[in-house]
């Protein structure tokens, strides 16, 4: 149906990595998956584009986190693009994920498309909030940019999926989004994480895709925090120059005992 190629990205998210290799989160050794998830993509050979984290790179915060990450992602040698998520230190990733194939950039273009990483993180808070420059510079940018079809990504979701204990931490201002986003008819587009499971939903023309952690699953529509035992996983898009584009969301078979009940104060 399309004659043009197109291109092709990946997105992971929640990988808490952590300062201190022997670390687990709830029982999952979180180096450990996101290795299996990295030699996953090794074998796509240089069919990948680029990879885009949508936060959460970090579960602490911890300098020593981020080489960690570099150096896993190094190997891949591919362009990586990312965005800060609530367990994550914006310092920290600034200073050091901003060499080689790793770029600090929240704005660029490929393979016909534009892309806006938004930064939906509150200091010392779970859930999310857009503020007021980003929702201007966000507007400011697709007006500058142009009809060329545009991705938007940000960390928390701008929906509730059903998880009470999850949806209390999840984007608080989606409306003011919205707005934004609807006057810009270009944005085709809209991934975040946080919400450690696959997730889509279409408002208008834009279609929202949640996605899995790299790491351990939170269970669909549970009041609380439960562990699923689905597989780690990431999404891999085709995004085509005319604005069309295609995605599946990719596991890999990586098992670890895990605590499956939990739960947060």
């Amino acid at each position: 149906m399309n004659q043009v190629s197109p291109m092709s990205i990946v997105q992971i998210t929640d990988i808490h990595l952590f300062g201190s290799e022997n670390h687990k989160m709830l029982g999952m050794p979180t180096i450990k998956s996101f290795q299996a998830i990295v030699d996953k993509l090794h074998a796509f050979g240089n069919e990948l584009d680029l990879l885009l984290v949508t936060g959460n790179l970090s579960g602490d915060g911890n300098l020593q986190s981020y080489d960690n990450l570099q150096s896993l992602l190094n190997p891949l040698r591919i362009p990586v693009y990312w965005l800060p998520g609530n367990n994550d230190c914006a310092i920290a990733m600034d200073n050091i994920l901003n060499m080689g194939m790793i770029s600090r950039r929240k704005s660029f273009k490929r393979g016909g498309w534009n892309f806006i990483l938004l930064d939906s993180c509150v200091p010392g808070c779970s859930h999310g909030y857009l503020a007021g420059k980003t929702l201007d510079r966000l507007n400011r940018e697709l007006t500058i940019l142009g009809d060329h079809p545009t991705l938007v990504a940000l960390h928390h979701p701008p929906f509730a999926v059903n998880s009470p204990w999850l949806d209390h931490s999840s984007l608080q201002n989606p409306q003011e989004l919205f707005a934004v986003l609807d006057r810009h008819p270009q944005v085709k587009l809209v991934l975040f994480g946080h919400i450690h499971q696959e997730f889509q939903r279409q408002r208008g023309q834009v279609h929202y895709l949640g996605t899995p952690s790299t790491g351990l699953q939170f269970r669909t529509q549970s009041p609380t925090l439960m562990i699923d035992s689905k597989y780690p996983g990431f999404r891999l898009l085709k995004l085509y120059p005319n604005g069309m584009w295609e995605t599946t969301v990719e596991r890999v078979p990586y098992f670890q005992p895990l605590e499956l009940v939990a739960t947060v104060s």
